[in-house]
C-alpha cells in the first residue's frame, strides 16, 4: 500500500520516504512538509524498491528493517540500476560496521534511531544543497528570481503572484536552466507519483505561468520545444 502523505504546495524538493513505522513516518513527513517538501510515503520495501526504480525523486530517505525488501537492498539495487538521487539512510543498527554496510551499499548519510528530526532536517537541506551544487536556495535566472523558503518570486522588479503548483513548475525549471523536460518528465517530478493529472493539467498550468511572466510559448521565458518538450530559456 502507498500512503501519501498531504503536503505544503511551497515545495522545495520532492522526498520519498520508505519507512514501516506509521508514526514513525507521520512524524517526519509532517516535519519535512512543514519545510516546504513534498512529501511521499510507502511502508513497504518491495513497493519501495518498485518505486525508486520508476519514479524520480530530488531525495530519497530509507528504513533499513522493512517487510518485503530490506532498505539496505532497496539502496544497493537503485544503485546498481545506475540511479543517482542522494538516500539516507535510517536504522536501529548503530554498530559502525552497520554504517559502513550501509554506506558501501550507496548511501549517501546514516542516521541511527533514535534521532532528533530536526538533525533529520538538517542532513536533508545539506544533501540537496550538495546535489543542486548550490549553497544558497535563492534562484537567479534571466530576471527572475525566486526563493523557495519564501514562496516569492520577482520580475523585473516586480513581485509575481504564484499559486502552488505554478510555483513548483517555476521552481523546477528554474533549477535546471536550458534542459528540455517531456510532458511526461515535467508531470513525474513536478506532481505527485500517482498522480492523475495528464499533459492537460501541465499544459494549463503553464499557460497560466506564461501569461504571469509576461510571455508566451516562443518568446517568453519557458519556451515549446516543438516535438521534445519545453525548457526554461536563458538569454
Amino acid at each position: 500500500m502507498i500512503l501519501l502523505i498531504a503536503h505544503s504546495t511551497k515545495k522545495m524538493a520532492k522526498i520519498l520516504l520508505v519507512e514501516d513505522n506509521q508514526e514513525q513516518a507521520l512524524m517526519i513527513s509532517e516535519y519535512l512538509c512543514a519545510d516546504h517538501h513534498q512529501v511521499e510515503v510507502i511502508v513497504d520495501g518491495q513497493q519501495g524498491l518498485d518505486r525508486v526504480l520508476l519514479c524520480a525523486y530530488d531525495l530519497i530517505i530509507l528504513d533499513w528493517e522493512l517487510p518485503g525488501v530490506a532498505g539496505v537492498d532497496i539502496c544497493k539495487q537503485y544503485r546498481q540500476s545506475n540511479g543517482l538521487t542522494p538516500i539516507i539512510m535510517l536504522t536501529a543498527k548503530g554498530l559502525v560496521s552497520n554504517k559502513l554496510q550501509g554506506l558501501d551499499a550507496g548511501a549517501d548519510d546514516y542516521l541511527p534511531k533514535p534521532f532528533s528530526i530536526r538533525e533529520l532536517g538538517a542532513r536533508v537541506r545539506a544533501l540537496l544543497r550538495r546535489s543542486s551544487g548550490s549553497a544558497s536556495n535563492v534562484l537567479e535566472v534571466n530576471d527572475i528570481t525566486l526563493d523557495p523558503q519564501k514562496f516569492l518570486v520577482i520580475k523585473n522588479g516586480q513581485q509575481i503572484d504564484l499559486v502552488g503548483r505554478e510555483f513548483n513548475l517555476l521552481e523546477f525549471f528554474m533549477r535546471h536552466p536550458d534542459e528540455v523536460f517531456t510532458a511526461d518528465a515535467l508531470l513525474q517530478r513536478v506532481w505527485q507519483s500517482g498522480s492523475d493529472a495528464g499533459p492537460e493539467a501541465l499544459r494549463t498550468c503553464l499557460f497560466r505561468l506564461r501569461k504571469k511572466l509576461g510571455g508566451d510559448e516562443s518568446s517568453g521565458d519557458i519556451v515549446t520545444v516543438h516535438g521534445v518538450g519545453y525548457k526554461l530559456k536563458t538569454r
